[in-house]
């Protein structure tokens, strides 16, 4: 009995359970019959993000006193893992949630000002955050980063530019890593920018290969003067805040990576039972078979890896290795899912309006976004000291 209590998985825990329950019944109802026309429009509604919080979806991991759900980590990975199930899109996550990352520095570094203004109205659903780091030129080089914030008296004037920013178009702040000193890492801070202050511009709304319900966007600053109060923790201290962000992205994407391989293997798995040739189901032919076994390691290896690397982040060691090696497992099993599950369906898969179709799509991204999978080998390397 001790045995089984220690080893038993947190992930199925009785609550968590309940949690995947009301997950599922909110993607039935709320996501399900819309998610087609959303990815038409390439947005969500707002009244999406109120829903999401008046059941608590959009508070889990942020602590009550200011207006969260409470719970965990592991508790958001669960939610995430049957939303993918049940929601049928990974970037209804990625755009649904985008203030996880957004809102984490301000709860741990900004001050209950900041919170009151920011983050209860994001978690209540009546706001929308946005993260904003990438820059035209740099990519995954966050020391390259040249938007400047220039105090002026009890102002930053900011200037520069941001490009692929999830939830851009509707939100109504940025989170923004901006230069505040001189080059290099040590030179960076966060500092929040209402959408509405001017100079602030959405310069286009982006036209992606995939994650079409995720509105993502180019932005542009110009003279853009924000108040002092509204940096985020000490002058020139962002970057640290920023790997402690960057590590609890590519965690979260992977998680979603393995789900989304998940929800592609049992599409697959029914398609070739349903689906006959020449009098026979696919699932009948061994080549099917073995290929449909294939997947299943796949997606099972990433889960149990991912999983066991939340466990260990939840309980407070610093991976970083672990982190990107996850993050390349879970997304390069998704690619391979993704892809073979839309090879077994077929003529029907190349389809734009199938399910396993948008799955393809949106797969793509994951191992580009939050760092590639060629620098999460890079930084594996590093640390390993292979460099």
């Amino acid at each position: 009995m001790e045995f089984e209590e220690v080893n038993a998985d947190p992930f199925s825990t009785e609550e968590r359970v309940a949690l995947r329950e009301m997950v599922r019944s909110f993607a039935e109802k709320e996501i399900v019959p819309n998610i087609d026309e959303w990815e038409r429009i390439g947005l969500l509604p707002r009244e999406l993000h109120e829903r999401a919080a008046e059941i608590g979806l959009l508070g889990i991991e942020f602590d009550e006193s200011i207006g969260g759900s409470g719970g965990d980590s592991i508790d958001f990975f669960t939610m995430a893992e049957e939303l993918t199930y049940a929601g049928r899109s990974s970037g209804l996550i990625m755009s649904l949630f985008a203030h996880r990352i957004a809102l984490a520095p301000i709860v741990s570094q900004g001050g209950p000002l900041l919170v009151d203004q920011f983050v209860r109205p994001t978690l209540a659903g009546t706001a929308i955050a946005a993260f904003a780091v990438t820059e035209p030129g740099g990519g995954s080089d966050v020391a390259a980063l040249r938007t400047t914030a220039r105090r002026e008296g009890d102002f930053y004037v900011v200037n520069g530019a941001k490009i692929f920013i999830s939830s851009a178009v509707r939100a109504d702040f940025i989170v923004a890593a901006v230069r505040t000193g001189g080059s290099g890492y040590g030179g960076i801070s966060l500092l929040v920018i209402p959408s509405d202050t001017p100079g602030f511009e959405v310069v286009r709304k982006l036209d992606k290969m995939g994650w079409d319900c995720s509105d993502t966007a180019d932005l542009a600053f110009t003279d853009v003067r924000v108040p002092v109060a509204n940096l985020i923790g000490a002058e020139n201290e962002g970057f640290r805040m920023l790997t402690e962000l960057f590590l609890s992205e590519r965690l979260g994407q992977a998680a979603i990576a393995y789900s989304t391989a998940q929800r592609c293997l049992d599409l697959a798995e029914e398609w070739c039972r349903q689906r006959s040739t020449f009098g026979k189901p696919l699932m009948s032919r061994q080549l099917v078979r073995h290929k449909i076994t294939e997947m299943a390691h796949a997606v099972d290896v990433a889960r149990t890896y991912t999983r066991q690397i939340i466990r260990r982040v939840a309980a407070g060691e610093i991976l970083v290795p672990q982190v990107c090696m996850a993050k390349r497992q879970s997304t390069d099993a998704c690619s391979f899912v993704a892809d073979a599950a839309l090879q077994l369906h077929g003529g029907t898969g190349y389809m734009r309006d199938t399910e396993i179709n948008r799955h393809y799509r949106d797969a793509r991204v994951m191992s580009i976004a939050g760092g590639t999978n060629e620098m999460m080998s890079e930084t594996v390397a590093k640390w390993m000291g292979y460099v």
